[in-house]
C-alpha cells in the first residue's frame, strides 16, 4: 500500500532529483546555512510548526525504507536540542499540521496503511496531543490553511481508493467541528494553498491519477470564506505539480518549481500572480530545479523568500529585483521532502528529507544572515 502515499511518494521513491549547477553562477546573498542540531529521528515529508519559546514541533512523517512515524519531537532553538520527544496517536505521513490563532497545533489527516479522518491538537503548556474529532473525509497529501478567522480551511489531497479529492471542509476550533464546503472544480493533490491578506486562499495546480495518466494542472481555484465556496483562477504559466508558494509581502504570490507529470524535468522556473491585475507573470527562473519542496520556502523579516528544499544549497527570492540568488553552505545532498518553518524571532529551520538513494536525513539546519 505505500506505493499509494498520496503526497506522492509514489513517483517521490522513483525519479531522481536534478543535479545542481554551479551556485557561483549568481552571486552569494549575505547569510549562510549551518547544521546546528539533529533530530532524533530521521524522517522525511515530515511537519514542522513554530511553538511557543523558540521551539519547533516536528510530527510523524516517512521513515527510512517506507511506513509512517509515530513519533514526534521538539526542538529547542535556543539550545539547538531536542527539548521533548514522545508518540502522537497514531502514525502519520502526508498528513498536514497548522498553528491555531491560540497556538496549538492542528495535526490533520494522513496515511498509515488507511487514509485518516482523525485530527488530534498539541498544546505546548502540556506537550500533550488530544482529540479533536474526525473530518467529513479521509485524506492525506492535502492542504490545510488558517483563515483570518481562526478556523482552517482543508482542501483536496487523496483518499479511499486512490481517490483524487475535490472536496474541502473547514474546522472550528471554537466549536471543534468540521463542515464540509462547496467542492473545488477540479480533484487535486500536489498542489499548493496561499492566503491573501483579504483572507481568500488560493489553490494553485497539483495533478490527478486517471488510469496511471497523470494529468498536471496549469488551473488555479480562489475560495472566499465569505461565501464558503471556489471560483475559477487565472491559469499559471507552466503547468506544475510539487511546486511551491509563498506569500509576498505586498499581497502578491510567488509559484515556483515543480515537475511535469513524470518527474523527468525538474522546473527553475517561477511566476508571480498579481490579485490586483488577476494575472500571472514569469520572472527569473531558480538556479537550479527543484521539486517536492512544499513547505519549504519562507518569509523572511525583509520581504524576502528563502527557498532551501530539494538541493543541496538554499536560495533567496528578493521580491525588489524578481531575482533568485544562492546562499553559502552546503546541506550535503539534494533533500527533497524536507520541512522548513519561520521561528517568531525571525529566525528559519530546515530539516530532513531524503536524499538520491532515499535515505533520510535527521539534519537540522538554520539560515543565519
Amino acid at each position: 500500500m505505500w506505493h499509494r502515499l498520496s503526497f506522492s511518494i509514489a513517483s517521490a521513491f522513483f525519479g531522481l532529483i536534478a543535479a545542481s549547477p554551479n551556485p557561483t553562477a549568481a552571486r552569494q546573498v549575505d547569510g549562510t546555512m549551518q547544521l546546528v542540531g539533529r533530530m532524533s529521528v530521521a524522517r522525511a515529508a515530515a511537519t514542522a510548526t513554530a511553538i511557543a519559546g523558540d521551539r519547533v514541533l516536528i510530527t510523524g512523517g516517512m521513515a527510512e525504507g517506507g511506513g509512517a512515524l509515530r513519533e514526534f519531537e521538539v526542538f529547542d532553538a535556543s539550545t539547538n536540542r531536542i527539548a521533548t520527544a514522545g508518540e502522537m496517536d497514531e502514525s502519520r505521513a502526508g498528513h498536514s499540521a497548522t498553528r491555531l490563532s491560540d497556538g496549538r497545533v492542528l495535526i490533520l489527516g494522513g496515511y498509515n496503511g488507511n487514509y485518516l479522518k482523525s485530527a488530534t491538537i498539541f498544546d505546548s503548556r502540556t506537550s500533550r496531543f488530544t482529540p479533536a474529532g474526525a473530518m467529513n473525509v479521509g485524506r492525506s497529501g492535502h492542504t490545510a490553511t488558517l483563515l483570518r478567522d481562526g478556523t482552517v480551511l482543508i482542501v483536496g489531497g487523496v483518499g479511499d481508493g486512490w481517490s483524487f479529492l475535490s472536496s474541502a471542509e473547514v474546522y472550528d476550533p471554537r466549536r471543534g467541528r468540521f463542515t464540509p464546503v462547496k467542492s473545488m472544480a477540479a480533484a487535486r493533490e500536489s498542489h499548493t494553498a496561499t492566503l491573501f491578506p483579504d483572507g481568500r486562499v488560493l489553490i494553485a495546480g497539483g495533478h490527478r491519477d486517471r488510469r496511471e495518466n497523470i494529468v498536471v494542472y496549469a488551473s488555479t481555484e480562489i475560495y472566499d470564506p465569505r461565501q464558503e465556496r471556489f471560483s475559477a483562477g487565472p491559469m499559471l504559466t507552466t503547468a506544475r505539480h510539487k511546486h511551491e508558494a509563498a506569500a509576498l509581502a505586498d499581497g502578491r504570490v510567488l509559484v515556483l518549481g515543480g515537475s511535469d507529470p513524470r518527474d523527468h524535468v525538474h522546473f527553475t522556473s517561477a511566476e508571480i500572480y498579481d490579485p490586483t491585475a488577476n494575472r500571472w507573470t514569469a520572472v527569473s527562473g531558480m538556479q537550479k530545479g527543484r521539486y517536492k519542496l512544499r513547505d519549504t520556502a519562507v518569509r523572511l523579516r525583509d520581504g524576502r523568500i528563502l527557498i532551501a528544499g530539494s538541493g543541496r544549497f538554499a536560495e533567496i527570492f528578493d521580491p525588489r529585483t524578481s531575482v533568485f540568488s544562492p546562499v553559502d553552505g552546503d546541506l550535503g545532498q539534494e533533500y527533497a521532502f524536507a520541512s522548513a518553518v519561520l521561528l517568531d524571532d525571525g529566525r528559519a529551520l530546515v530539516l530532513g528529507g531524503y536524499d538520491n538513494s532515499m535515505r533520510n536525513s535527521d539534519g537540522i539546519w538554520r539560515f543565519r544572515e
